[in-house]
């Protein structure tokens, strides 16, 4: 689904920035835009973001938990 029409950001690219690293929503919107031009999209965009840094963030800490 698109999130930001303005800059053609999609929910997937939002992950996609996340999985590639970004940790903040403000390397988030560095890496695409999303949220900088009108910002109507900046809540939604957000919201996207947080849930897949968490989802990363648990990934790595199971990864982890079998490192022994």
């Amino acid at each position: 689904m698109y999130v930001c029409l303005c800059k053609g950001v999609s929910d997937r690219k939002i992950r996609e920035s996340v999985e590639g690293g970004a940790r903040s929503w403000r390397e988030v919107q560095q890496e695409t835009g999303c949220g900088t031009q009108c910002g109507k999209c900046a809540c939604v965009g957000k919201t996207i973001t947080r849930e897949a840094i968490k989802a990363e963030v648990m990934a790595s800490a199971c990864d982890l938990a079998y490192a022994v």
